[in-house]
């Protein structure tokens, strides 16, 4: 099953419409799995709202999401209702055929959701996307200006910033980054691979092509990165570096937009680090025009392996849970870039919005993406430590992948 890749950019756009409230189920069981930033824990305290009559809600919001959802949708019943999801990891759950098409929901309970929510694969409507996403640079305005260096717009301008901010000793590691060992380390090869110019795959199959030029270059910007981020970076997640932000140890960071808002709102943050915090649009590199990052929605499925009254349930818990309302609390307004009727851009959403206006790639929707993205994330960590080569961990990439692949039946 060949899965199109969704273009965000022309769903970040504002909408205008009156909507009528959304209603709550009477009855049912709903359990969501998800991450656990801001926008999803207002999605999932949004739903949890929903307890009047017999319903049931829970939520299991967490980092490992992506790891638990599939295992916790495959069994008959399933324990998870919902899963949230992004244009990357909706593929596995397809695969593996543990969530339903929801377009009887839909014309059922979905007459104010616009159509640039409404995700259909193969003429199908397998998710509702409720907000777009991108990383992009996130940085201190006034750590910069004391050291005389503009706002980078190319990784090697960030390069250059990191060391004029080491030499005069501002800062010891300037640069943060999610190069967290497993995914986090693999998103941010996706990212700069792009940004090259570099293809996952050749044309019209499932053979990897990564183990060129491009992939070289890639894993050598990472490193060179690298060498200006905290020494323990490869543990190092959206958490981690958003604490190493907030702590006021980073100035050039490329960070989620769904963070961006919430970049200092934690106790203890200094003056200095509220008020120098800034945004800019994703980075290019090596000279090419293509920003060095990844376009993404986030949204909801229903699982198949549940009954039609819980499935009835989930969706109209979570359409509540989006519902414009939402939007008239500013907090929440300014959480995310909001696929909602009625959002209005705020100064958090300046990153994403330029993300999508200059052409970044949205993360491509194939089957067997994912596979590779596991295969990145496990292979890649020996290179960052000095352990083998760019090429040779390229190599192991590719065959740990093509493994995988025959495993799946994606390759013969």
């Amino acid at each position: 099953m060949f899965l199109k890749k969704i273009a965000i950019a022309t769903a970040v756009s504002l909408m205008g419409t009156t909507a009528m409230a959304a209603a709550c189920p009477d009855a049912g069981r709903v359990s969501i799995v998800g991450n656990e930033f801001p926008a999803i824990q207002t999605i999932g305290a949004g739903a949890s709202a929903c307890t009047g009559g017999s319903v049931e809600v829970s939520t299991n919001l967490t980092a490992d999401h992506q790891t638990i959802n599939l295992p916790g949708m495959i069994s008959s019943p399933a324990e998870y209702t919902s899963a949230i999801i992004a244009n990357s990891s909706i593929v596995a759950l397809m695969n593996d055929d543990v969530i339903r098409p929801l377009g009887d929901l839909v014309a059922a309970h979905g007459a104010d959701l616009k159509p640039n929510q409404l995700i259909t694969i193969n003429g199908e409507v397998m998710a509702v996307a409720f907000m777009a996403n991108a990383q992009h640079l996130v940085y201190r305005a006034d750590v910069l200006a004391e050291a005389g260096v503009e706002v980078p717009s190319t990784y090697e301008e960030m390069l250059a910033a990191a060391e004029k901010i080491r030499s005069m000793g501002l800062m010891d590691n300037p640069v943060g980054g999610a190069y967290a060992a497993g995914w986090n380390l693999a998103q941010e090869f996706n990212n700069m691979y792009l940004g090259h110019g570099g293809e996952f795959f050749a044309a019209g199959s499932a053979e990897p092509t990564i183990n060129n030029e491009q992939g070289v270059a890639t894993l050598e910007m990472m490193k060179s990165l690298s060498a200006y981020m905290n020494p323990d970076f490869l543990t190092h997640d959206s958490n981690a570096t958003n604490a190493e932000y907030r702590a006021g140890n980073v100035a050039l960071m490329n960070m989620w937009g769904s963070r961006a808002a919430t970049m200092t709102d934690a106790d203890g943050v200094s003056d200095a680090v509220k008020d120098g915090f800034a945004i800019a649009g994703p980075m290019t590199v090596a000279g090419g025009d293509t920003p060095a990052s990844t376009l993404w929605w986030d949204g909801f499925t229903v699982a198949k392996n549940i009954s039609d009254e819980d499935a009835e349930a989930t969706f109209m818990a979570m359409v509540k849970a989006i519902e414009p309302a939402i939007l008239d609390d500013d907090e929440i307004a300014k959480q995310a870039v909001w696929l909602i009727d009625g959002y209005e851009p705020t100064e958090a959403a300046v990153g994403v919005f330029a993300a999508a206006n200059s052409g970044t790639i949205p993360y491509p929707m194939l089957p067997y993406m994912g596979l590779m993205h596991s295969a990145l994330g496990a292979e890649l960590a020996d290179f960052m430590q000095g352990k083998e080569t760019a090429e040779q961990a390229l190599a192991d990439v590719e065959a740990a992948y093509i493994t995988a692949a025959k495993e799946k039946g994606f390759l013969n």
